[in-house]
């Protein structure tokens, strides 16, 4: 016959604070975040016996002072600011965005406002998007992302930085940004990101390109730094900047004293030169046939 179990005697241990409500100790964050629900509970319970027994202008009254009594004690439980992270910040001013913030150590966290900051910070020059959180118990984070400068708009004799939405950055000297393209015409901004995209296959070439200007609001002309003016066709341009780098590999094409190269014809290449009448070449003439190029 086995021998019965002896039987425990020893009484559980008694369970205080929330371990005695829930069953379970949270750590020390999950606390101070349910004694902030807890606190904001009794605003609300507070304002509704003020409403029962007292009317409109004392139910203000007690809210307010309930509201300041319970935001510093939940403080004093550790939901204060004690850390503000910003992550995505090149350009925009580090005092531009803590002044945004207004978020001073050691006050409620309960206050700050996440949605007016993000408003507030995608009101600076360089922030195209923000997205702010609190973090509870202690600490506010901000992720920044900024605008990127993609060229130079020139229009009535002034120069603006416009980014890749097409927008003008405002505030921006475009003095800082001299190497940028520059784009000209009313409706440039909108068409710069395609053309930037297209010029960037051709990098070499791309280096020579100074200047585009935006014609009749269906094409471009490039302008190289050299002077010469290129005149891309409305329709398959890609292929016509193709055919010209690979003119200028093979020929040194745009090294040569010219006005002009015009590649609005698919078939034609017109040619300009200082002082001379334009002339005209076949694209598909070999190289060592090409009399009629000007010298």
């Amino acid at each position: 016959m086995f021998g019965q179990t002896k039987r425990n005697t020893r009484k559980p241990a008694r369970r205080t604070g929330w371990r005695r409500i829930l069953g379970w100790r949270p750590s020390a964050s999950s606390a101070k975040i349910m004694t902030a629900i807890g606190l904001a509970a009794v605003i609300g319970g507070g304002s509704l016996y003020a409403w029962r027994s007292g009317g409109a202008d004392r139910l203000d009254d007690m809210a307010l002072d309930m509201r300041r009594g319970t935001l510093a004690a939940t403080a004093r439980a550790g939901l204060q600011v004690t850390e503000v992270l910003v992550e995505g910040r090149e350009r925009t001013n580090s005092r531009d965005v803590l002044a945004v913030l207004d978020a001073r150590r050691g006050a409620p966290i309960l206050t700050f406002d996440p949605h007016q900051a993000k408003a507030e910070l995608e009101t600076l020059p360089w922030v195209r998007r923000a997205i702010v959180e609190r973090r509870l118990p202690d600490t506010i984070h901000v992720r920044l992302e900024e605008r990127v400068p993609m060229a130079l708009w020139q229009r009535g004799g002034r120069f603006a930085v416009i980014d890749q939405d097409a927008k003008e950055i405002p505030g921006v000297d475009p003095g800082n940004f001299a190497k940028l393209l520059i784009v000209v015409g009313d409706d440039a901004p909108e068409h710069a990101g395609g053309l930037i995209a297209l010029l960037d296959t051709e990098p070499a070439l791309r280096g020579r390109v100074s200047a585009a200007v935006r014609v009749g609001g269906r094409r471009w002309n490039l302008n190289l730094d050299n002077g010469v003016v290129v005149n891309l066709p409305e329709a398959n341009a890609g292929a016509a900047y193709e055919r010209l780098a690979e003119l200028e590999r093979n020929n040194g094409l745009v090294e040569r004293d010219l006005v002009s190269v015009d590649l609005r014809l698919p078939d034609r290449l017109i040619l300009r030169a200082k002082d001379a009448a334009p002339s005209t070449t076949p694209v598909n003439a070999p190289a060592q046939r090409r009399n009629n190029r000007p010298t």
